[in-house]
């Protein structure tokens, strides 16, 4: 990673200060007072001892906060700037942090911070952004919107974020290992059995190099090369975890490394999901990091790992017996279509450790985008639409220009092709993916016309409604287990907050500002995408009321509060507290929005 320029580090200051003032206004973290001696749109944020600091900002949707230009500390900083670090050591009180909170926040901050400016230091303009495929633009977005800490990525050192973080777009190989049956286990979708997804996945000369190694490793000893489960494993992962952690079993022959394949991959922006770059009809492949990144340590569960696929043939079913999903809209669940977990025994006997502990070793293989993309198909993830290059130009206005449509509708474009599908499967089966910005891909015809989408993510972010409904008749018990169930009004929060506040949040105004379209008519015309579906399917009326996506208000989700006031640096058994930290309320744009159609 080449060292970050002053003018870069800056500029993520800067951003990085009003991102923070943003955002923790919007959660009421910090509460902003008007300012009278700075006028109509001057606030402060009071922290005691004398020191304030002060902004102009006007209000948006949902209470957002956005601010003209970065905040100004009173009195000014005798030494260094007043930038993101001095503003947290200053809210320090407020929040109520102690000191090893306060030390892991401005760790986090820093690496963040760093990360940022690398990715200034590399930006480009807005049509080279378009003309770039889905893996490359991956190395160009910003993270997640919500949360100003979103590159902490502890565990990581220098060198391991220049190798391995998507946004310097450096190629990975992966280190591929064999585990005994008795500590792991394989499951596929029905028709994928291990031996046809290795050969579907390795090169037969790599296949026999690693089959060459495992039987020189089981020779002489007790165990036979056909009782262990083949699996690749990250380069970090296996110094930082499987070499030291797992020492036991590699001693007694249990897990066996049988050598590096030769296909380049590249991290998604989850980081450790990967792409394969010399073969990309090959499989994503998803794999654990001992790394902790925005809230939680990414790891892989071994019972959700294990039915993964159980879940993906579910999904694929639902969608292949429904002619609305399968044969009107271009919805692509990308089926995680086999899996591998490894359990630590040693750690098993340790119920109440760290949730890290239990989510060490597996694997699971996703189905590639690239697989979606002919007939001049392109592909980027929702997320991408947020982007403005470093000639100030958005990516969704450079798009916008090269389809040929006006703004709007290209709009109505992008929001029919986005929401039909999440609203039948929430409404009709009673199934929330997660589909923030990230876990959801945009599909685009030759044009840059939105056309449809795909999503990713089941084991762990499917979620379902309580109680047995004819729709889950023909569940899996395995996945059945491990997907959590919420009522209604919850489950629609993977659209009220991963889409709505989580996304539109910030597309909506991007909207207003580079593609000319009001915020009112923006949210107008996501209504109207939901009361078209509403009409089309009248026969579910007496289940749109129970789910809210129309009533006035509903829960403000807080990430930074979970990450700074909760769990987010503290070791604890659970990985999840409940279904996501919550404070307040919000007004509901769509509540007001004019539904009519144009």
């Amino acid at each position: 990673m080449n060292p970050v320029t002053r003018d870069a580090w800056a500029e993520a200051g800067r951003r990085l200060l009003v991102k923070a003032v943003e955002e923790f206004a919007y959660e009421e973290l910090l509460v902003p007072e008007p300012d009278p001696a700075g006028g109509a749109g001057a606030y402060r944020l009071e922290f005691g001892d004398g020191v304030r600091w002060t902004f102009r900002a006007a209000r948006g949707t949902f209470g957002t906060w956005r601010l003209a230009g970065p905040p100004a500390r009173h009195p000014a900083p005798g030494d260094g700037e007043a930038g993101p670090e001095r503003f947290l050591l200053d809210a320090r009180g407020v929040l109520g942090w102690d000191g090893p909170t306060t030390a892991e926040v401005l760790r986090e901050l820093t690496a963040t911070r760093r990360a940022d400016a690398g990715s200034l230091a590399r930006a480009l303009p807005a049509a080279d952004l378009a003309d770039l495929d889905h893996l490359a633009l991956e190395a160009h977005q910003d993270g997640h919107p919500c949360m100003l800490l979103n590159k902490g990525r502890l565990g990581f050192s220098a060198s391991d974020s220049a190798a391995y973080a998507p946004e310097t777009a450096a190629a990975v190989r992966l280190v591929w290992a064999a585990v005994h049956s008795g500590l792991a286990g394989y499951s596929g979708v029905p028709g994928l059995d291990a031996e046809t997804l290795l050969k579907e996945e390795l090169d037969e000369e790599v296949r026999e190099r690693f089959a060459a190694a495992l039987a020189a490793a089981c020779a002489g000893g007790p165990h036979r090369p056909a009782d262990f489960v083949w699996m690749p494993v990250h380069p970090f992962h296996w110094d930082e975890a499987v070499e030291t952690l797992f020492a036991p079993y590699l001693a007694e022959g249990r897990i066996v490394r049988l050598g590096e394949s030769p296909d380049r991959y590249r991290p998604l922006q989850s980081i450790r999901t990967l792409a394969n770059l010399d073969h990309p009809h090959r499989r994503n492949v998803k794999v654990p990091l001992l790394i902790r990144n925005t809230l939680v340590w990414r790891g892989l569960s071994t019972e959700p790992t294990s039915a993964a696929p159980d879940v993906t043939a579910w999904l694929h079913g639902v969608r292949a017996a429904d002619p609305y999903l399968r044969d009107e809209l271009v919805f692509h669940p990308l089926g995680e279509v086999a899996a591998v977990a490894v359990r630590h025994p040693l750690y098993e006997s340790v119920g109440d450790a760290p949730y890290r502990y239990h989510e060490l070793l597996g694997a699971v293989w996703r189905e590639p985008v690239d697989a979606l993309l002919g007939d001049g198909r392109r592909a980027r993830t929702m997320a991408a639409l947020l982007k403005v290059g470093s000639d100030g130009r958005a990516l969704a206005a450079e798009l916008v220009a090269r389809s040929g449509l006006p703004a709007d509708r290209w709009l109505e474009a992008f929001l029919s092709a986005l929401l039909p599908g999440l609203l039948h499967y929430l409404y009709r089966y009673g199934v929330a993916f997660c589909p923030h910005g990230e876990n959801t891909v945009v599909l685009y015809d030759e044009r840059d016309v939105p056309v449809g989408i795909a999503v990713k993510d089941f084991a762990e972010d499917v979620n379902l409604l309580p109680g047995d409904h004819p729709e889950y008749a023909g569940l899996p018990e395995r996945a059945d287990r491990v997907l959590l169930r919420w009522p209604a009004h919850e489950l629609a929060h993977s659209l009220l907050s991963a889409v709505f506040a989580g996304h539109f949040r910030f597309f909506a105004p991007l909207a207003a500002e580079h593609l000319g379209v009001p915020e009112q008519e923006f949210w107008a015309m996501v209504r109207r995408e939901v009361e078209r579906y509403h009409a089309r399917f009248p026969e579910l009326a007496d289940r749109f009321a129970g789910f809210g996506l129309l009533a006035p208000e509903f829960d403000r989700v807080a990430l930074n509060r979970e990450q700074l006031l909760g769990g987010g640096f503290h070791d604890r058994a659970e990985r999840d507290e409940g279904f996501d930290v919550v404070h307040g309320r919000v007004a509901n744009p769509l509540a007001t929005a004019l539904p009519e159609e144009k």
